[in-house]
Parts: structure tokens; C-alpha cells; sequence
């Protein structure tokens, strides 16, 4: 432990003198190259797959996504001292590892919450309308009511739906409201999945909707994941859709990524390349936080920059109902159209996505349709 804190105050030290610190971070985080080496570090961006215990022998900081597997392989004999996830996610992260290595990590907790809402709002809306039919009344099951599942509640709630909620780590911790996964799998009409992914402990989400729940899913007629793709059985799901062809499911998130199942693909409502959480906005949220992060472990946030982002080019939006100004400013279908036109191409699409603005960044005005 005294070995460990000389370490951490001789790079702080290091770090106030001046010095440059080499940091690696994944090509693909938005905003962050320019805004480390403004602060006066060396950065070597490369792509989060590509990124080796090699590259990191004398970097302080890594900055990846969830691509990159840090653990003891990537990171033994290397000087990293502070990892940086920008993402929610962090089972890439082998938490143990670090603990025992003096590494200091941190993720971005709730930074793209915000934009997975708007990927449910703009699947269900979008549903509602190909169905012909509304969504108030209908009873919505949410399966891990963390940040993301708090606000897709509170959406819920505004738009006249029944709630049933699902969070066992809740529901041990002595809250109420939460119901067990049986009942959500027979009593809801749209059922949305959004726990974290963890294979171990006393509330594993490995396959947490497996050949039992789809089974008991006889009343659902939309099923969402925007979680991680392991949550749910895929072999199970394609079965359940198989015996059901009038279920409409949405897939974000896919096992095996990027190599996903083509037969799957090819029946869901809805597909698209693990960019649920792609904002312009959830990525700055991400970097903003990683950075600050980083800034608070090395004793610089006197030269951390300020990120904000440009108004869109077409600031406002016209419409006769909130659910038609959503569906303008994205649609789920157009990202769905892409990947099955091209699926071979999926990491591809999800790491040169062009990021959509979420609804906050637009001036929206309901006018609606006169009789």
C-alpha cells in the first residue's frame, strides 16, 4: 500500500512539472484526442481492438470503449495508472486485477441515458404508428431500472402506460415496487430490457431472458434490448419469434458482436449495430466525465478544458404531436435498413456512426393538425 501511494505522488508530481504523460486512448472516442493534448500530454490514438500491452509500456492512462479487454494481459509491466471507460458498461474491465495492481478505473456512468431513452421513445413511437394503433393503456415491462430504466419509466408514466418493474439488486436493498421476472414475461404488452451485464454474483443478467421466460412471454408484442446482447439468449429469442412470427422484436445489442446471427437479423422488427447510446450529446457526456475523472486522479483540473457541443444545423422542429417530432429527428428504421442491408459490415457502422442529436438539442413546436 506505501509502495503504491509513492507511486501515485511521484506521477502527480510528474505530472505538475510539466512533463508529458503518454496516454493511449481508442480512435473512436469523440472529442477527447485534442482535448488531452491540449493539456499538454503525448496521445496515441488507435483503434480500441489494436490497442496491446506494448503500445501501453510507458503510457500512465488508457482511454478505451468496451472493445478493449483490460486485464492482466494488456496491462502487466505497463505503467498505466488510470483507465478510462467511455461507456456505461465496464465488464471489459477486470476490476479485480486492478484492484490488486493499483490502477484506478472509472467509467461514465449514465452519460448516454439520454440517448438509449430516445432509441425506446423512437422504437415504440414508431411501432405505434406501422400498428396503427396507441400506446396509452398498454402495460410496459422494464427489466433493470437503473439510470437508463429510471428514465424510460418516466417517459412511460407521461405517455399514459402501466408500469411493472423489474430490479432484484433493488428489490434486496428493501425498495418496493418491483415485481419478479415471471410476472413481467406474462403480464406486459412491451417488455424492455436494461440491466447491466454480469455472469457472477448474486443477481447474474447472463441470459437473464432465456428459454423459460420466453416461454411464459405469451401476451408481449414487443420485446426490446438495449442492454448487452448476452442478457438474452439469442437461440432462445429466435425460437420464441419462431413459434410467435406476430412478435416484433427490437435487437440493439446481439451475442456474439460483431458476428451476429443472420437468421436473427433477418426476422427482427427492428436491428441495429449496438448504437442505442450514440448521441452527439451521450458522447460528450462520456468524454466529459472520463476526463474529469482523469484530471481528479493526476491533480490537474485547472487545465481541463470545457467541451460543449454546436447547435444543430436545423434547430427547430415542426409537428402536430410530440411522437411525430421524435420520429424527425430519429428513427430506429433508418439504422435498421443499414445493417440489414449490410450486415457483414456491423463494426464498421457502429464505430463510424454519425451521431444523431437528442431532442433537448432542438427547439420542437406542436401545431396540431386542424380539423
Amino acid at each position: 500500500m506505501v509502495a503504491f501511494f509513492s507511486h501515485y505522488f511521484l506521477h502527480l508530481w510528474i505530472f505538475t512539472e510539466n512533463k508529458k504523460m503518454k496516454i493511449v486512448i481508442d480512435e473512436k472516442i469523440p472529442y477527447i484526442a485534442d482535448a488531452l493534448a491540449g493539456m499538454g500530454n503525448e496521445v496515441v490514438s488507435l483503434p480500441g481492438v489494436a490497442i496491446t500491452n506494448a503500445h501501453l509500456r510507458d503510457a500512465e492512462a488508457l482511454f478505451v470503449r468496451t472493445r478493449t479487454m483490460c486485464n492482466a494481459s494488456l496491462l502487466a509491466g505497463t505503467a498505466v495508472r488510470f483507465i478510462g471507460t467511455a461507456t456505461i458498461g465496464y465488464d471489459h474491465i477486470d476490476s479485480d486485477y486492478c484492484a490488486c495492481n493499483g490502477v484506478k478505473w472509472t467509467n461514465a456512468a449514465g452519460c448516454n441515458a439520454d440517448a438509449v431513452l430516445q432509441y425506446v421513445q423512437a422504437v415504440v413511437y414508431e411501432w405505434a404508428a406501422e400498428r396503427g394503433h396507441g400506446i396509452e393503456g398498454l402495460t410496459l415491462g422494464i427489466v433493470g431500472v437503473g439510470e437508463i430504466g429510471s428514465r424510460v419509466a418516466q417517459w412511460a408514466r407521461s405517455a399514459g402506460l402501466r408500469l411493472l418493474l423489474n430490479d432484484p439488486p433493488r428489490a434486496s436493498r428493501g425498495e418496493e415496487g418491483f415485481v419478479s421476472l415471471d410476472v413481467i414475461a406474462k403480464e406486459c404488452d412491451i417488455i424492455t430490457f436494461h440491466p447491466t451485464l454480469s455472469k457472477s454474483g448474486l443477481f447474474p443478467s447472463y441470459h437473464l431472458a432465456d428459454e423459460a421466460f420466453f416461454v411464459q412471454m405469451k401476451r408481449c408484442s414487443l420485446f426490446i434490448n438495449a442492454s448487452r446482447g448476452p442478457v438474452v439468449d439469442n437461440n432462445a429469442l429466435l425460437k420464441a419469434m419462431e413459434r410467435n412470427p406476430a412478435l416484433d422484436v427490437v435487437l440493439d445489442v446481439w451475442e456474439g458482436e460483431p458476428d451476429i446471427n443472420l437468421s436473427l437479423l433477418n426476422k427482427v422488427y427492428i436491428g441495429t449495430p449496438h448504437i442505442a447510446g450514440y448521441s452527439a450529446e451521450g458522447k460528450m457526456n462520456a468524454t466529459n466525465m472520463v476526463l474529469r475523472a482523469f484530471a481528479d486522479f493526476f491533480g490537474c483540473v485547472d487545465r481541463l478544458p470545457s467541451l460543449s457541443l454546436p447547435a444543430p444545423e436545423v434547430p427547430q422542429v415542426v409537428a402536430s404531436s410530440l411522437s411525430s417530432a421524435l420520429l424527425k429527428i430519429y428513427s430506429p428504421k433508418w439504422d435498421s435498413a443499414t445493417l440489414k442491408a449490410n450486415p457483414q459490415s456491423f463494426e464498421d457502422l457502429r464505430n463510424n456512426y454519425n451521431l444523431r442529436r437528442e431532442p433537448s438539442a432542438f427547439d420542437i413546436k406542436i401545431q396540431p393538425q386542424k380539423c
